[in-house]
Formats: C-alpha cells, sequence, structure tokens
C-alpha cells in the first residue's frame, strides 16, 4: 500500500506542484529512467502482495535500473544505434507482467473474501 500511496503522491507532485520541463536531446533518456523507476515500483508492489518486498532489493533496482537504462540510452546515441528502444520493451514488458502478478494477488484476494461470507 505504501509504495501505491508514493507513487501517486509522488505524480500528484510532479504534475501539479513543480513544472518541469525536460529538454528535447534529454527526452530518450528520461522517458527510459522513467519507464525502468515504474518497473521498479511495481515490482516492489507485486514484492509487497506477495510478502517478500525487501527495501534494499527496491532502492538498488529503482535507481540502478533507472541509471543503467539512461546509460544505455546515452551509450547507444554515442554510437548511433537506438539501445533505449530495447530498454523500452524489455522495461515495458517487465510492467505488464509486474501488473499482471498484482491483479492476479488482488483477485485472489478479493474471490476468497467473497467464499468466506
Amino acid at each position: 500500500m505504501i509504495p501505491i500511496l508514493g507513487l501517486i503522491i509522488g505524480i500528484l507532485i510532479g504534475v501539479f506542484f513543480i513544472p518541469v520541463n525536460i529538454p528535447q536531446q534529454y527526452s530518450n533518456y528520461v522517458a527510459v529512467a522513467i519507464l525502468a523507476a515504474l518497473d521498479s515500483v511495481f515490482g516492489g508492489i507485486a514484492a509487497s502482495l506477495q510478502g517478500n518486498f525487501e527495501m534494499k532489493v527496491f532502492l538498488s533496482g529503482f535507481f540502478g535500473n533507472a541509471a543503467l537504462a539512461a546509460g544505455l540510452a546515452y551509450i547507444g546515441d554515442q554510437l548511433g544505434i537506438q539501445i533505449y528502444l530495447a530498454a523500452i520493451f524489455a522495461f515495458g514488458n517487465r510492467l505488464f507482467l509486474n501488473f499482471a502478478t498484482i491483479r492476479r494477488i488482488i483477485l485472489n484476494k478479493l474471490s476468497k473474501k467473497d467464499n468466506i461470507m
């Protein structure tokens, strides 16, 4: 529950209170880093619902994945290769897998509550 609340608060602060304009030349790096961070957030939510959430793993994944993805996008740009597309595919795929896991866990918990009554 805490990761979801943190995500919502962060989005609200970012959208309404701290307007940020990202220069066009950095947009690919920021987009890939945000996708990597969202993957970590959804992974943290799934781990929390499964009962095996560890803050060290979450924080290292959150910052490590974001930095690695942005770094790969930068290196790809320097080489003239669009490596960021591979990161978008990988993190996007994991994001949907984590969402599916979260959805299944929540639906199973809801169906167990319905069966008890």
